[in-house]
């Protein structure tokens, strides 16, 4: 199903999206774009609904209601894995990382969505899948280089500092070569010092042609680098704007920002 009400520049639009557990209904209608090239954030206060969106975004949940579309293409009969191919990349809000494996291998794993080499021809190590895993390799450490752990390529994940191990999962996200990066809560457990570095390789990927959607409880982060949020409450959008409007509106401060 085409998208036929999104305007040129959207690369992501929700439509009425809705999903009830046990008769809650998590997300309420929820309608919005994102338009390419953008930072986008997504806040509201815990249990506003905004990780589930992200899980319905990325195929873990189906909709019970609404459309998703991700450059005009309707998500509904992708699943998981093929929205990666599609284009969407995501990090968690605690952080999901292979601990047993070195920070270069758990990049590498981002890639697996580009691979061609089948199952038998990686087994009996042919020409062409020992070529691939060379260049799977090369690209893996051009990610880590990226996020400033190139040093850290042979060192276990578990082994790393938390802020470390955040990088090294955004590093996995950016080797699945994605169009829509979707961040779940990046500066959670980050010093001040991390964030603001944070905040500046969100730029950097942004600068790549990547567009961001973000959730996030820095407001400081959150009210500098976006271009554009929406406030989810109670499951239902509360609001949509410019930084400023958003900060602005009386519903906002009632709900979540506070007085």
């Amino acid at each position: 199903m085409k998208n036929s009400g999104s305007s040129e520049n959207s690369l992501l639009r929700i439509e009425n999206a809705s999903i009830s557990f046990g008769g809650v209904k998590a997300v309420r209608d929820v309608s919005f774009e994102v338009q390419k090239g953008a930072i986008q954030a997504l806040i509201g206060p815990n249990g506003a609904g905004k990780t589930t969106l992200f899980n319905l975004i990325t195929g873990v949940f189906p909709l019970d209601s609404g459309h998703i579309f991700f450059q005009g293409q309707d998500t509904a009969k992708r699943k998981n894995f093929q929205r990666v191919s599609m284009g969407i990349a995501r990090t968690f809000q605690n952080v999901e990382l292979f601990t047993g494996m070195t920070v270069l291998e758990n990049v590498m794993v981002g890639q697996h969505v580009r691979t061609k080499t089948g199952f038998l021809g990686a087994i009996a190590r042919l020409p062409k899948a020992r070529r691939e895993e060379a260049e799977i390799r090369e690209k893996a450490m051009h990610w880590l280089e990226f996020v400033g752990l190139d040093h850290e390529a042979g060192s276990k994940a578990g082994d790393l500092a938390f802020g470390w191990q955040r990088s090294v999962e955004i590093a996995r996200a950016l080797a699945s070569e994605p169009q829509l990066l979707l961040l779940d809560e990046p500066a959670a457990g980050l010093n001040a010092n991390e964030t603001g570095q944070l905040g500046d390789l969100m730029r950097q990927i942004r600068d790549l042609g990547v567009t961001l959607l973000l959730v996030e409880h820095d407001m400081s982060l959150t009210m500098e680098i976006s271009d554009r949020i929406v406030v989810l409450d109670q499951g239902a959008k509360l609001s949509e704007g410019a930084p400023r409007e958003v900060q602005a509106d009386e519903k906002v401060i009632a709900a979540y920002l506070g007085t």
